[in-house]
C-alpha cells in the first residue's frame, strides 16, 4: 500500500485562493500577529510529514491488533502510545485551543486541513485527539474560570485527554431517557452514578488521565446537567490523586476503527463537578458535539481522500483489458485507467471530495467568524454555521462512505481482502454516519430547524450570497452559472412548500429531509466547483487551471443532476411513505 500523501496545493489553494484566509486573518486581532499563510504553509507540511511518517504507519497494524480489555484497562494497539506522545509533544492536540491556557490559537479554517491528513492516515488514531479537543472546547466555552484553570492546559498539552459521555442503552438519539443521577455533595461538587454506552476513547492508555463530560440528571429533576468527571482525582495543585470511580465495564467489538477505544463506562459515586448552569447540560454538550460533527464529516472526507490515492495509484499500476477501439500504446494489455467505467469512479471520488474539502474550509471559517467576528458579520457566521454543520456531517459522511466503496470497486476482487487495505477504509468510515447524531437526524436538525425553522431567512440569505458571488465569476459560462443557480431555485421552491405544510402535515420534514439535504449539498458542491474554477483561472497556472475545468465539466454533466432526483423525492411528499399500515412491515 503506496504511503499517505497529503493533497498540499489543494489545501493551499483553498486557503490562499478560493477563500481568502490571509485578508480573514489580517482583520482578525486573534490571528493577526500568529498566522500568515507562510506559518499555515509551514503547518500544513509539517501535519503532511507527521501523518505520513508517524500516523499512518499505525493504520494497518492498529486495525489488525485492535484494542484490548485487561485487568480492567484498555491497552491500546502496539506503538500507538509512543506516537501519540509524540502528536502531543508537537502541539497538534491542541493546535486551535485558547492560547491563554495553552492550545496554540490557530484558525479553524487551517485545523480542518490538519484533520483532514489525520484521518487520511488513521481515522482510529485521530479520534482520540479530535474527542479531547472537542472536550477542551466544551470546558472553555461553559466550565467556570476555575475548572479552565485546572483541565484545560493538560487536555490541550494532550497530558490528558478526553470523552464525551451521553448514550445509554435505553437512551440513544433521545437523551431525556438517561438515568444517570448526580447527587450534590457539601463541598459543591457531585456524585455521578450510572453506566454510558458506545464511549470513543472512554479509556486508554495513552494519557494519564480521561476527563469525562458526563450528561447526568439531578435529584427531583427531568432537566439534564453536564459533569466534568476525571477519571483520576486532581488536587488544588494539578496532580493526580486517588481513583474516582470510574471503571470500564467492557469494550466494544466493532465492524471497523479497531484501534479506537469503544466503552462501556460505569460511574460509581464518582466525584464530578458541574459544567454551565444546572439543566442546561444538552445546551453546553452540543458545543463539543457540533466540533464533533464537523470533524466525523472531515473523518468521512478524509477517508474519501485516502481511498481515492490507492485507487488512483492502483488503476494506473494494474494491467487489465484492452482500451474500447485498441489499446493506445498498441500493447497486450492496458492499464484499468484507460476503461471509462474506472474513470467515472475516479472522477466521482475526485470532484466529491475537491468539494467536500472547500465545504470544511468555508465552513471552519464560519465557525472563526462566529467565534472571533462583530457585529453583523458574527451574527451571519453563527448563523450559518448552524446551517452548514449538520450538512457538514451528513453529507461528507455519506458521500464518504460512497468514495470507499467506489474506490474498493476500482480494485475489484482485490479490492475485498485484507491485502490492499482498502477494505479497511470501508469498515472504519462506515460508523461516521452513525455516531455523533445518525445522518437521518442531521438531516432532520437541517430542515427541521435550520431551513424552515426560521421559515427560509437564513437559507435565503446563503443564497442570496452564492448568487452574488456566481454573477461576479468572469471566468464562468453563463450556461454553467444558470445550471447551479436553477437548482438553488428549485430547492427554495421546494423548501417553501415543506414550510407552508410543516404544521398540517407533521411527518412531511422527517420523511423528506434525508433527500432535501443531499439536493442541497449537490448543489452546494456545484457553486463550490465554480468558485475554485474562477479563481483557479484568475491566479493559477494553466495546468492547474486546466484540470479544474475538466473537472468542474465532469461534475455539472454527471453529479450535479442528482440534485434533480433528490428534489423529485422531496416534492412526492410523505404520503407514500407514511401510508403503509404497520402491520404490514
Amino acid at each position: 500500500m503506496n504511503p499517505y500523501q497529503a493533497p498540499l496545493n489543494e489545501m493551499r489553494f483553498l486557503l490562499d485562493n478560493v477563500f481568502d484566509a490571509p485578508a480573514t486573518w489580517e482583520s482578525t486581532p486573534a490571528f493577526a500577529e500568529m498566522v500568515d499563510m507562510d506559518t499555515a504553509a509551514a503547518i500544513l507540511d509539517e501535519a503532511d510529514k507527521i501523518s505520513r511518517e508517524l500516523i499512518h504507519p499505525l493504520n494497518r497494524a492498529g486495525d489488525e491488533q485492535g484494542v484490548r480489555h485487561q485487568d480492567n484497562q484498555v491497552i491500546t494497539p502496539d506503538g500507538y502510545k509512543q506516537a501519540y506522545d509524540q502528536f502531543a509533544e508537537g502541539g497538534w492536540v491542541g493546535l486551535c485551543g485558547d492560547p491563554e491556557l495553552g492550545g496554540m490559537g490557530m484558525p479553524k479554517m487551517l485545523g480542518v486541513l490538519v484533520d483532514e491528513m489525520a484521518y487520511s492516515a488513521c481515522n482510529a488514531f485521530t479520534l482520540y485527539g479530535s474527542l479531547t479537543a472537542g472536550a477542551a472546547l466544551c470546558i472553555n466555552a461553559h466550565g467556570s474560570d476555575e475548572l479552565k484553570q485546572k483541565y484545560l492546559p493538560q487536555l490541550y498539552s494532550g497530558e490528558w485527554a478526553g470523552a464525551m459521555d451521553m448514550t445509554e442503552p435505553q437512551a440513544g438519539s433521545d437523551l431525556r431517557n438517561i438515568r444517570t443521577r448526580a447527587v450534590p455533595l457539601d463541598d459543591g461538587s457531585y456524585a455521578i452514578s450510572g453506566s454510558k454506552i458506545f464511549i470513543t476513547g472512554g479509556d486508554h492508555d495513552l494519557t494519564d488521565n480521561v476527563i469525562h463530560l458526563v450528561l447526568a440528571k439531578l435529584p427531583d429533576s427531568n432537566g439534564i446537567s453536564l459533569f466534568l468527571v476525571p477519571k483520576i482525582k486532581v488536587d488544588d495543585n494539578g496532580q493526580l490523586g486517588e481513583s474516582n470511580g470510574v471503571s470500564v465495564g467492557s469494550i466494544e467489538h466493532k465492524m471497523g476503527l479497531k484501534g479506537s477505544s469503544t466503552c462501556v463506562m460505569n460511574f460509581d459515586e464518582a466525584q464530578g463537578y458541574l459544567v454551565g448552569r444546572p439543566n442546561r447540560g444538552l445546551v453546553c454538550m452540543f458545543t463539543m458535539m457540533n466540533y464533533e460533527r464537523l470533524a466525523i464529516g472531515i473523518q468521512g472526507l478524509g477517508s474519501a481522500q485516502g481511498a481515492y490515492q490507492m485507487a488512483a495509484d492502483y488503476a494506473k499500476e494494474r494491467i487489465q483489458g484492452i482500451a474500447a477501439g485498441g489499446s493506445p500504446t498498441g500493447s497486450d494489455a492496458d492499464p484499468i485507467l484507460v476503461h471509462g467505467d474506472v474513470r467515472r469512479m475516479l472522477l466521482t471520488i475526485r470532484t466529491m471530495t475537491d468539494a467536500g474539502r472547500a465545504l470544511s474550509v468555508f465552513t471552519g471559517k464560519q465557525l472563526d467568524l462566529a467565534k472571533y467576528g462583530e457585529g453583523e458579520e458574527q451574527e451571519k457566521a453563527a448563523k450559518y454555521v448552524g446551517l452548514l454543520t449538520p450538512v457538514a456531517k451528513a453529507f461528507l459522511t455519506d458521500r464518504g462512505l460512497d468514495a470507499t466503496i467506489m474506490a474498493q470497486q476500482v480494485f475489484g476482487g482485490h479490492g475485498y481482502i485484507r491485502e490492499t487495505g482498502i477494505e479497511q477504509l470501508v469498515r472504519d468510515t462506515r460508523i461516521a454516519q452513525i455516531y455523533e447524531g445518525t445522518n437521518g437526524i442531521q438531516a432532520i436538525d437541517f430542515l427541521g430547524r435550520k431551513v424552515t425553522g426560521d421559515n427560509l431567512a437564513t437559507l435565503k440569505r446563503f443564497v442570496q450570497d452564492i448568487a452574488a458571488d456566481v454573477e461576479s465569476m468572469a471566468h464562468i459560462s453563463n450556461d454553467d452559472k444558470q445550471a447551479v443557480m436553477q437548482r438553488f431555485t428549485d430547492l427554495l421552491k421546494a423548501a417553501e412548500t415543506i414550510n407552508d405544510l410543516k404544521t398540517a402535515r407533521p411527518a412531511l420534514i422527517n420523511a423528506c429531509a434525508v433527500d432535501f439535504l443531499d439536493a442541497f449539498g449537490y448543489s452546494l458542491y456545484g457553486y463550490y466547483w465554480l468558485l475554485m474554477t474562477n479563481q483557479a483561472i484568475e491566479t493559477m497556472d494553466s495546468d492547474f487551471a486546466e484540470q479544474k475545468r475538466q473537472l468542474t465539466r465532469f461534475y455539472l454533466a454527471k453529479m450535479l443532476p442528482k440534485a434533480d432526483y433528490h428534489l423529485a423525492q422531496v416534492t412526492a411528499g410523505d404520503d407514500s411513505i407514511m401510508s403503509l399500515d404497520e402491520a404490514l412491515f
